[in-house]
This record gives C-alpha cells, sequence and structure tokens, in this order.
C-alpha cells in the first residue's frame, strides 16, 4: 500500500474534520519543541545529536557515506517507534506523518508504515508548508468571528472573569493564558518560559479554529505584545473594532486580587525589587528607588496602589480609548466582590443578555448583582 502525499491546505480541512487518528512529528526534539501541529506526538526520525553527527559526517566525509550511517539510525529509531507506539493499533489507524520540508524523515516513517497495511498520508511540504497555510487561513477564520472585548484596569479580575465564563461554556480566547505572560511589565510568570512566536501563533490558530462563529468569543483587551510574542495584526484590528465590556472592581478589591495573583512578588521581594528595577527609565530612579525601600519595609499594598494610580492606570486608559473603537460606548460591569464565586455569578447573569445587548448597541453601566465594598 503506497502512501499518500497530502497538500497543507487539504491537511487543515482533515485535521478539522478529525480524519487522522494520530499526528506524528518525524523531526528532532528541539524542532518539535519549538513549534509543531496541534496535538502532533513527537517521533524522531533523527534526534539532535543523531542529526549533528550526520550532519558534520554528510560535510567532513561525504553525502554517501552520510546517508549509509543516517538510514541505520533511522531504521533502530524508527524500529522502536513502532515498538512502543504501533503494535497495538488496529489497521483502520490513520496517522498524518510530517518533518521539516516532506522529505526522507516523514517519508521513511511513511512509508515502512505503508508497507504494513495502514492508511499512512506525508504531508506535502512539511511543517513548512503547513505553517504558511495555517498563517494564511488564520485571517479568514478572525473575520467570522464575534469578539466581546473584556475590558479593564489592571486588578479589576478580567482574566477570573474569562476564566468563569469558560466554565459556563461561553467561548473564550485566553491570549495571555497560551503566551504564559500575563501582558505587563511585571507579567512574566517565574518558572515558565513563554513558547516560541511560531508555537505562540500555532496555538492561537487551534482555538480559533474550535469556536463557533454563530456565538460571541470573549477576548481581554490586550496590546500587540503579550510579553516577548506578538499578535498577528488581523487579531489587534479585529478586537481593536469590536464591542467592549469595561470590568470595575474597587481599589482596594484590586490590590488584594493583584496581592493574590502576583503570590510569588510577596513570597520572593528580592525579585519583585528586580522587577521594579525595568521600570526607572519611565517613572524615574528616585521613584522606583522608594517602591524598593517599601517592599524591603514590608509595605507592598502601598506600592501595589501607588503602581496602579501612578503607573498603569493612566497608561491602560490612555491607550484603550486611543486604540479601541468602542471603548467609549462600552457597557460597565461590577462583580461584587474579586472572588471566583462573584465572578462566576457575574458570567453566569451576563453571558446571554450582554451579547443580545451588544448586538442592539446598548452602552452604559450594568448594576453590580450585590452592592460592592466603597472605595
Amino acid at each position: 500500500m503506497r502512501f499518500t502525499i497530502l497538500p497543507a491546505a487539504d491537511a487543515i480541512t482533515q485535521l478539522q474534520s478529525g480524519y487522522f487518528d494520530t499526528i506524528i512529528d518525524a523531526r528532532s526534539e528541539s524542532e518539535y519543541a519549538l513549534d509543531h501541529l496541534p496535538n502532533a506526538e513527537n517521533w524522531p526520525t533523527l534526534n539532535d545529536a543523531e542529526r549533528h553527527h550526520i550532519g558534520t559526517m554528510y560535510v567532513q566525509i561525504g553525502a554517501f557515506e552520510a546517508k549509509k550511517h543516517g538510514a541505520a539510525i533511522a531504521a533502530r529509531n524508527i524500529a522502536r517507534h513502532i515498538e512502543q507506539h504501533v503494535l497495538d493499533q488496529s489497521k483502520h489507524w490513520k496517522p498524518l506523518i510530517y518533518c521539516w520540508r516532506g522529505g526522507k524523515r516523514s517519508g521513511s516513517l511513511a512509508l515502512i508504515l505503508s508497507q504494513i497495511g495502514f492508511r499512512v498520508a506525508q504531508l506535502e511540504g512539511g511543517y513548512k508548508a503547513f505553517r504558511a497555510a495555517m498563517l494564511e487561513d488564520m485571517p479568514r477564520r478572525i473575520e467570522k468571528l464575534q469578539f466581546v472585548v473584556v475590558c479593564g484596569t489592571t486588578g479589576s479580575g478580567k482574566t477570573r472573569l474569562l476564566h468563569a465564563l469558560a466554565r459556563q461554556g461561553e467561548q473564550v480566547l485566553d491570549l495571555e493564558a497560551l503566551a504564559c505572560h500575563r501582558s505587563s511589565v511585571l507579567g512574566a510568570i517565574p518558572g515558565t518560559p513563554q513558547p516560541s512566536q511560531k508555537h505562540f501563533d500555532m496555538q492561537i490558530w487551534n482555538a480559533l479554529r474550535q469556536f463557533d462563529p454563530s456565538r460571541p468569543v470573549y477576548i481581554e483587551s490586550e496590546s500587540k505584545k503579550v510579553g516577548n510574542v506578538s499578535l498577528s495584526t488581523e487579531l489587534i484590528e479585529k478586537m481593536r473594532s469590536s464591542p467592549c465590556l469595561n470590568l470595575e472592581l474597587n481599589t482596594t478589591e484590586r490590590i488584594a486580587l493583584l496581592m493574590e495573583d502576583y503570590d510569588f512578588f510577596v513570597r520572593d521581594t528580592a525579585h519583585f525589587c528586580r522587577r521594579l528595577d525595568t521600570l526607572a527609565e519611565l517613572r524615574g530612579k528616585a521613584v522606583v528607588q522608594g517602591w524598593k525601600d517599601c517592599v524591603a519595609a514590608g509595605n507592598i499594598e502601598t506600592v501595589v496602589h501607588e503602581l496602579l494610580t501612578q503607573h498603569y492606570d493612566p497608561v491602560y486608559l490612555q491607550a484603550m480609548r486611543r486604540n479601541f473603537r468602542h471603548y467609549g460606548q462600552a457597557i460597565t460591569i461590577r462583580p461584587a466582590n474579586r472572588s471566583r464565586e462573584a465572578m462566576q455569578e457575574l458570567a453566569t447573569h451576563w453571558a446571554t443578555t450582554l451579547p443580545l445587548s451588544l448586538c442592539h448597541g446598548a452602552t452604559g453601566v450594568a448594576a453590580p448583582l450585590a452592592p460592592t465594598a466603597s472605595e
């Protein structure tokens, strides 16, 4: 049985339909870590060390010797993959296999599996072609969707509301979760590296393709960059032209929320002070040193309050008014407090009414579900 060569555009269609049982990335572990197709498993035909060894042999000795040794290594690796992953598969198993450009690494594995009798597809042009097709497909998917942008100053609970909406069954595109970053100068999460730009793009596309265009997609009001990764121009433009909700929480609750969500700064004040140093150019060395002195004295809440009032709030509000076309007409919503329960109650109450209100052009203030604490 001969395996099928599948163009990248067709692969996108068949991934959408769930046709393939397994997506196999035959590249090395470092290539896979940089980015890979959604739900792909890594079955290296040559691992990093083996690729380096064969590449060196190719340059120093010659192509023929390198190919012989490479084939021997690849055969051993493919045998191990079959023993570990294939022996329990039924004859109806349908894998899609790819490497960097649809060459020997995926071709050799595809050939052997097809000779066993499986219905195998090899991705034409490999990962490189798929990424190009995915980037071409993404703007079309963005254009079909109806975004509702959750706005609100730092600490107002935007991410908590998105999580509550997701638990409620609403469609949510959580860019900060995909970026592993909280989207501010102090937003890096200790011990959690950000994805590569390529993998960030792939994750966004993978999320977009699962949304129902007839239902709204809730998204947080992000800037062009989330830490070290960037949003596409099409996504930014769609967000900035979409209707907005304005989430408000009183200052005391905002400070308490930030103390909870950024508890790593509370535990590691030295790290907090190092991150504050990055604001010296914007706020001045004397101001930042004053904040660091407060942190050293244990007055972290005071620093958070001044960060909000002196830095984050003015910058955020200016950016929102400048960039988001419908921010001035946003419906204001207020949870009773910062708790998970209050956010869930808000999400439950407004998940159906807010999209209808926005579609009909409603503006103004939606009353809180319970009295909030005073400022």
